[in-house]
């Protein structure tokens, strides 16, 4: 199912429904950050997805970043709830969706990279690489979030 992300955009579709996701910050050892290039809007993000009746919200993390990236993670911290209205997000069945999503910060067990039905690749980006990438500016703000290691988690008032 295809997206389309709007970001302050006058012109963009109500939002109909609120659901609850996350996105993981995930370092290897040299630094690096866990990238994926999404199949549903061809956009760079970070791994992540909706929760799942029945489990955890750490389960969510982990379930995601496996299934989008073939590593494996623990959710150790909370970088910040995303839940700006601004941001809708439209899918072709009909839905959408206000941005909400939290951010954790993910370390990684291992596991080896390898794409999905929802990443078309996969990378370790240096930080000094990630301006070359199309990503959508609410993900930016979590990438920079997650380097700036808050001490408090950041939220919108």
């Amino acid at each position: 199912m295809a997206r389309t992300d709007h970001y302050n955009d006058p012109n963009a579709p109500k939002a109909t429904n609120i659901v609850v996701a996350v996105t993981a910050f995930v370092q290897d050892e040299q630094g690096r950050l866990l990238m994926i290039r999404r199949t549903d809007n061809d956009l760079y993000s970070i791994p992540g997805g909706a929760q799942d009746v029945g489990e955890t919200i750490g389960h969510t993390v982990t379930r995601e970043v496996k299934e989008e990236t073939g590593i494996d993670v623990e959710p150790v911290d909370i970088i910040g709830v995303y839940s700006d209205p601004a941001h809708v997000i439209a899918y072709t069945d009909g839905e959408v969706r206000q941005q909400f999503s939290i951010c954790f910060r993910a370390r990684l067990v291992g596991g080896e990279l390898r794409t999905s039905d929802e990443s078309s690749e996969v990378h370790w980006v240096s930080r000094g690489d990630l301006d070359s990438l199309n990503v959508h500016p609410s993900i930016r703000l979590r990438i920079e979030h997650g380097f700036e290691e808050r001490t408090t988690p950041y939220f919108a008032v």
